[in-house]
């Protein structure tokens, strides 16, 4: 036991002198680590100062740098303000010479006035109007060249096209024409069936004249009879029936009724037959049956003396060509042409201008807007909306102003040629005026003093425009304005 305590004394002897030199060391290697952490931190923070040392210096230059030139701009903001001082002077000194230079004007042109009115005699009032007139002359000058010159520019772009076209169509559909009158002359076998035809106190020309409503003359045309009446349709049964009563020899009130009977029933079919004769003429299909009878009673209607069917075929067959070369749709042209004047075949028995009329009935028989717009504004009754509608109108004034046919009475041609040389002598400056080429023309001849060159062109479209307003006519009138000035001296 005494030797292994001994052993164990001399153990633990030896543990604390081992653990007693490590804490020495640990304390040295410690000592060695602060010093040159210290050292490090010394460095590091001789670094850091250097650093701020540096910047501190380029950070100071550039604020020197930053003064130099903010000392400069100052320099220069003053330079400019002394230089604007002087400015400010020189325009004030400008402006009071100014200010003395439009008083001197001012009593210059008030002197040169003064002295004006005296030489020309003019107050400044008239100076000003004679002023304001000629710069009135030099404007409508001005607007006329304008007009001349845009007028000419779409003439050369339309006209050759126009022509073209409107002289294809007119080739292409050349058809005769017929001249009706309000009158019919039925032959009689002899002048002896005139008395038959009056009957006993003539109980036969009252009973034939209640009937069809129309008058007949009896005169001493030999071996004829006249029928008067403003209704085709009646005046042609009153014909067929007269013409049946006088091949039969028999006439008396009762056969008279019988064969009236008879022709009512046979112009009904003409009617039909004709309507559906046209509507096959012309190659449209789906027409209502009461449309093919308002157009089958247009072969008994005229205007003007033209036949109104053969006038609405011209002017289906003519929309259809023009409609195809302006790349539209030739069967609407076509229908809207055949049908634009049914409301003439009953404008004697409906109030209204026949082409709402018959626009209305179009309608009413299930017709697409596109042929009843054309019908009810091709007398311009209503507003134009389509292309459709203009050329409708187009070929209605092409087939109605076809030489011969159409005619007018001589008191109402007379009429019309002294309205249109009425309406030309009204503006100022004519001298007068002269009606030409059947009233297709008007020539109107100015006073040179009183109507410039330049103001013919307005004039000319003053004097088209007055008798769009005022007149009704078929086709186009064209308005010449002739001015001529003659220089005459005698020779002694």
């Amino acid at each position: 036991m005494g030797i292994l305590s001994i052993l164990q004394n001399k153990k633990i002897i030896s543990a604390k002198q081992s653990h007693k030199q490590i804490i020495e060391d640990a304390k040295k290697e410690s000592e060695n680590i602060k010093k040159e952490k210290l050292i490090e931190t010394k460095d590091e923070i001789i670094k850091m100062k250097s650093q701020l040392n540096r910047e501190s210096e380029q950070r100071r230059n550039e604020l020197q740098k930053l003064e130099k030139r903010i000392l400069q701009r100052e320099e220069s903001i003053d330079k400019k303000y002394d230089s604007i001082d002087k400015k400010e002077k020189n325009i004030t000194q400008k402006e009071q010479e100014l200010t003395q230079l439009k008083e001197q004007m001012s009593q210059n042109l008030n002197r040169q006035r003064e002295e004006l009115e005296k030489v020309a005699r003019l107050s400044s009032e008239e100076a000003k109007s004679l002023l304001l007139k000629s710069l009135e002359d030099d404007l409508q000058y001005d607007i006329a060249a304008k007009i001349k010159s845009a007028e000419e520019k779409i003439k050369e772009e339309a006209d050759l096209r126009a022509k073209r076209i409107i002289s294809t169509a007119i080739q292409r559909y050349a058809s005769d024409q017929v001249v009706e009158a309000t009158v019919s002359v039925v032959p009689i076998p002899n002048d002896e069936m005139k008395g038959r035809i009056i009957g006993r106190e003539g109980r036969n020309i009252r009973v034939f004249e209640n009937l069809t409503g129309i008058d007949l003359i009896i005169d001493d045309t030999p071996e004829a009879v006249v029928l008067s009446g403003f209704d085709p349709i009646k005046r042609e049964i009153a014909r067929m029936t007269l013409e049946k009563l006088a091949v039969d020899g028999r006439i008396h009130p009762a056969r008279i009724e019988e064969t009236y009977k008879k022709c009512v029933k046979e112009m009904e079919q003409r009617i039909w037959q004709e309507g559906e004769q046209a509507v096959f003429q012309v190659g449209i299909t789906g027409i209502h049956a009461e449309i093919i009878k308002l157009i089958g009673r247009l072969k008994w209607r005229t205007s003007f003396g033209q036949n109104v069917l053969q006038h609405s075929l011209e002017v289906a067959h003519m929309a259809a060509i023009i409609a195809a070369e302006l790349g539209l749709d030739p069967a609407v042209a076509k229908r809207a042409g055949l049908l634009h004047d049914i409301g003439k075949s009953i404008d004697m028995e409906v109030e209204g201008p026949h082409a709402l009329i018959g626009a209305k009935y179009a309608e009413k028989y299930n017709e697409s807007k596109e042929v009843v717009h054309p019908i009810a504004a091709h007398h311009e009754d209503e507003e134009q909306r389509t292309v459709e509608a203009a050329l409708i109108q187009a070929c209605d004034a092409i087939s109605a102003s076809r030489p011969g046919a159409r005619r007018e009475s001589v008191e109402l041609y007379i009429k019309r040629l002294e309205n249109l040389e009425a309406i030309a002598n009204s503006f100022t400056g004519v001298e007068r005026s002269y009606a030409i080429q059947a009233g297709r023309e008007i020539r109107v001849l100015v006073k040179p003093e009183e109507v410039a060159d330049a103001g013919m062109e307005k004039l000319a479209r003053d004097v088209a425009k007055k008798i769009e307003d005022e007149l009704q006519y078929p086709g186009q009138i064209r308005v010449t304005v002739i001015r001529e000035k003659r220089a005459v001296e005698l020779a002694r």
